[in-house]
């Protein structure tokens, strides 16, 4: 089997799939790409058993077969090659020749027969979502996924699909993210939780576009195709936690102020906290915020003050700098509401702003404050 592709095309689509690929495998076949050569048409697959993707790229050639690569030093190669066409010749014992305008590489493939066999979609359903959309959704909520591998219903971000509406949520039990979409429906109600992993490497390869993507899921599986690619990973099987019941049904106290201001401020003020919590003191009054922290062992302190717009009695509140920081990234509008009200209850951050088709509530827990 022969045949002939762009290095740089190559070795940009091989990148886009190779997060899944895991360093330290038990089965040496997992460390390899699958090449599946159908004459124009090279279909590369990665997998490390939880999750596959693969991607198509055009080549040149008139043959078909297949044969497993190992993706390290095929990398390495592609890595340090200029642009330029490469032909690839692989013998019957599954050794390649990769022949290049100044040399020549050999690397010792394996039997494609030993790669995985992919999940077959049965009993799916699909809906299908704006490549935007999902990206979107993905953004706004993997950095509140759980890392605690003893809570598995948190590591991973729960789809919960109505006949209205797509919710995205995480939460790692200290914050929790909600993300809307009225744009994308599903046939029947449905809800799964996706593991961090693909999520990860979905938001890199997914076009940022109205592009359509497709996601068909089952018990065990989602399948995600778009374009020229497609990811497959199995789905959490565990009971997402009952969020609805945390997230406050009224906090009567409501303050406005600039996002990039206060989001600046926090940086500066947690360098003077604890490092161990991260722990601010707002203290709200009127049209002023004090943000203030401190580190007794090392006799760190820093204070701040700015203007915002306020609606509620005098407040003083401690949160994780570091979460607020996050949670404030995700708000794409110029300023945010903190809605509060007492210091041992849940804070409520929204952006002032939305889309038509959309809707953000991000909840973080209050700290103890400092004596």
């Amino acid at each position: 089997m022969k045949f002939t592709a762009s290095s740089s095309v190559l070795l940009k689509h091989l990148q886009q799939i190779s997060g899944v690929i895991s360093t330290n495998s038990v089965l040496p076949v997992l460390e390899d790409f699958l090449f599946d050569v159908n004459k124009n048409t090279l279909t590369v697959t990665a997998t490390d058993l939880e999750t596959v993707m693969r991607i198509q790229v055009e080549i040149t050639s008139t043959e078909t077969g297949k044969v497993c690569i190992p993706s390290k030093v095929l990398l390495e190669v592609l890595k340090n090659l200029p642009d330029q066409p490469l032909t690839f010749s692989v013998e019957n014992n599954y050794a390649i020749e990769i022949t290049s305008s100044s040399g020549k590489y050999r690397i010792v493939g394996e039997t494609p027969d030993n790669f995985p066999k992919e999940p077959v979609a049965d009993d799916a359903q699909e809906i299908a979502m704006k490549g935007e959309a999902l990206v979107t959704a993905i953004n706004k909520t993997l950095f509140a996924v759980s890392n605690d591998d003893l809570r598995p219903a948190m590591t991973g971000v729960y789809f919960e699909l109505t006949t209205d509406a797509v919710q995205f949520v995480a939460t790692d039990a200290h914050r929790l993210v909600r993300y809307k979409r009225t744009d994308a429906k599903a046939i029947s109600a449905a809800s799964f939780i996706v593991p961090k992993k693909p999520l990860n490497l979905l938001k890199n390869v997914l076009p940022d576009t109205e592009d359509e993507v497709k996601l068909s899921y089952n018990a065990s599986y989602l399948f995600v195709e778009f374009k020229t690619s497609s990811l497959i990973c199995r789905l959490i099987d565990a009971r997402f936690p009952d969020y609805k019941v945390v997230i406050p049904a009224e906090n009567p106290y409501h303050m406005v102020i600039d996002k990039g201001l206060f989001q600046n401020a926090l940086r500066r003020i947690n360098v003077f906290a604890t490092k161990s919590t991260n722990q601010v003191a707002l203290t709200i009054s009127g049209t002023e915020l004090q943000l203030a922290a401190q580190d007794i062992d090392l006799s760190f302190e820093g204070n701040e003050t700015l203007s915002c717009e306020y609606n509620g009695e005098d407040i003083k509140i401690a949160f994780n700098a570091k979460f607020l920081i996050e949670m404030l990234n995700a708000a794409d509008t110029s300023n945010i509401r903190l809605e509060l009200s007492t210091p041992n209850k849940a804070g409520l951050i929204k952006p002032t702003e939305v889309g038509a088709d959309e809707d953000l509530l991000m909840l973080v827990m209050p700290l103890m404050l400092n004596s």
